[in-house]
């Protein structure tokens, strides 16, 4: 049983995490991170497929939905369940999947439950392995929702759009690609999805490095041995690994890095917080014991409680809704004792709460970490949800392995690279393989993460149009580009525990507001300015959240430490309610058949 923290634990922790965060803060902020060029230009190739050659396509489609992940999946899922047949989906991948197309590296596998992650389980006919499951899974998943709903029909992979023009002479988005393709899209559905550019670290010398370098989004299992599915990488075994990066993705693969190589080196600028996984097989009959319509159950019931909302049961019971539930539970506590219902009694219950939790995380680590030199330098300080939270049930164990070396850079990160290793505080790490962790961007302009802009009414871009920030309509329209939808969280639910179920909702209400417009003959959709501006108005009303900046490391929940001006709030920005209030209202929106806010010509 952990011992009650006293006032002055708390505050010491609170001057922890202050001393922790201002030792990392750094004015460059997202700049701090390259481009692939170089020797890692080719982080931009896709090494799992061979390109056919194909005749230039020139055509037109009803729908095309740029993106082959889950958000794109989803919508062409709704779609065809709408009556809507004329859809295509384009992506650069050889295949569907999206980040788990890209995601190969050993270990990999979702960190929300997978009764709630994968989408269209029941539609499909799955019955997921675990509670959690491995890459290869969910991208077979993926790869089964293209084919239930005849997806490749139609689909072109391995082809990237080099511009998106609207020709509003016929109300058709012109797409080029470069593989000489015209397409005349009549609707336009963009769901690129949030992490598919890999980012490099601005380390000096990173080019250097004589030895054999790859991102972990691009493993390259004919130097290690092994496979996707976590098998040995034995030819690790007289190789000394580097590994940049201490992530979510760091996380999973570093138990297969420490259990393969001679010697694995783990350079960390902060250690995440892991929490348990628990994970465990799913039992086929109790699944087949399950209603129909279970899942939007389980969906809103995570979150329901992950957002500190009331429900008989914890469906899911993970470690997203734990620190929600001890949340909501304190603040009841608290209003009990004579406290008022407010900000306040909010933000006490929060910091209280995640004082318990986190000082639990870092005792956690003290109790499997032998080293305590070690143990120490895994701690994490700073609240939970500063960063992505981490579940693993081996990845502390791993630095029991006497070939597994923890090189902590005290919130510096590396110090520089050469030709044969990587140099900290001013010692000399020798490797043979480095392996770049460093996850993909975050927070850059959307036109350089997808390599072209969309140009739209009267000339207007995209990108010019968001050059302060994000704006739409429910985070879906766009006002100067009609007939455009636009797939993510931002400006909608914002759910970032679990991203899949901000595109179901949203595809639902993308596919009915399509269909409406083709049932009565309507060639345009779009916002109008004064709806677009007045949801702008109303989700920057209130500002949300409770991650506090004088308590959190930088990262990219919260702009690499910078300064959240207006553009960072219109980007970052969610329904004033929290999620299930979104989801809520837009499905109330979209039943109306009212569709306000939009415009049918």
């Amino acid at each position: 049983m952990t011992t009650p923290l006293t006032e002055e634990d708390r505050n010491a922790i609170r001057e922890r995490y202050r001393y922790e965060r201002d030792k990392r803060i750094r004015k460059d902020g997202n700049q701090q991170y390259l481009q692939p060029e170089g020797r890692f230009a080719s982080l931009l190739d896709d090494p799992y497929v061979q390109v056919a050659p194909r005749e230039p396509v020139n055509d037109e489609v009803d729908v095309l939905v740029v993106g082959a992940g889950f958000a794109g999946l989803v919508t062409g899922a709704r779609l065809k369940q709408a009556g809507v047949n004329n859809v295509r989906l384009i992506d650069k991948a050889g295949d569907v999947g999206g980040v788990w197309y890209w995601n190969r590296y050993p270990g990999a596998m979702c960190d929300t439950a997978a009764m709630i992650y994968l989408p269209l389980l029941e539609e499909t006919g799955t019955v997921p392995s675990a509670k959690y499951v491995l890459a290869p899974e969910i991208h077979a998943h993926a790869k089964r929702i293209a084919t239930t709903f005849n997806l490749y029909d139609n689909a072109l992979f391995s082809t990237g759009i080099t511009a998106i023009t609207l020709d509003e002479s016929i109300s058709r988005y012109i797409v080029n690609t470069d593989r000489g393709d015209t397409i005349r899209a009549r609707f336009l559905a963009m769901g690129p999805g949030p992490l598919h550019r890999p980012k490099l670290p601005g380390i000096p010398g990173i080019h250097d490095f004589a030895g054999h370098a790859f991102h972990t989004s691009r493993w390259d299992y004919d130097y290690t041995g092994g496979d996707p599915t976590g098998a040995l990488m034995e030819k690790l075994a007289d190789k000394r690994v580097g590994i940049i990066g201490t992530g979510a993705t760091s996380v999973q693969c570093i138990p297969h890095l420490s259990r393969a190589a001679k010697d694995l080196f783990v350079f960390q600028r902060t250690p995440s917080a892991i929490d348990t996984r628990n994970n465990h097989p799913i039992d086929k009959e109790w699944f087949g014991s399950l209603q129909p319509g279970w899942q939007n159950e389980w969906l809103m019931n995570f979150t329901t409680l992950q957002t500190m909302g009331f429900a008989e049961k914890d469906l899911v019971m993970d470690g997203w809704t734990d620190i929600s539930l001890r949340i909501r539970d304190r603040v009841i506590e608290m209003v009990k004792a004579g406290s008022q219902v407010g900000p306040e009694t909010l933000l006490r219950a929060y910091e209280e709460s995640d004082d318990e939790k986190m000082s639990e995380i870092r005792a956690r680590v003290d109790s499997i970490v032998h080293d305590q030199a070690t143990a120490d330098a895994l701690k994490p300080w700073y609240r939970q949800l500063c960063k992505r939270p981490c579940f693993h049930d081996e990845y502390l164990q791993s630095f029991n392995n006497s070939n597994t070396h923890l090189i902590d850079t005290d919130g510096k990160g590396v110090e520089r690279i050469d030709e044969t290793g990587v140099w900290v505080n001013g010692v000399h790490y020798e490797l043979d393989c480095l392996v770049i962790a460093s996850g993909f961007e975050v927070g850059t302009p959307y036109t350089r993460r997808s390599g072209y802009d969309v140009v739209g009414r009267n000339g207007v871009s995209l990108g010019e149009y968001w050059a302060d920030g994000m704006r739409s309509l429910h985070g879906i329209h766009v006002h100067n580009f009609p007939n455009l939808f636009v797939l993510g969280p931002s400006q909608g639910a914002n759910l970032i525990s679990n991203i899949p179920h901000n595109y179901v909702a949203n595809s639902v209400v993308i596919a009915s507001t399509i269909a409406h417009a083709i049932s009565t003959g309507a060639s345009e959709i779009e916002v109008t300015e004064t709806a677009e501006n007045d949801w702008l108005t109303f989700i920057t009303s209130t500002q949300r959240g409770l991650r506090g900046g004088e308590d959190c490391t930088p990262g990219y929940y919260n702009n690499e430490g910078g300064t959240m001006g207006r553009r960072e709030q219109l980007n970052s920005s969610g329904h004033p309610g929290g999620p299930v209030a979104y989801f809520e209202y837009i499905e109330q929106w979209r039943t109306s058949g009212e569709f306000a806010g939009l415009v049918f010509r």
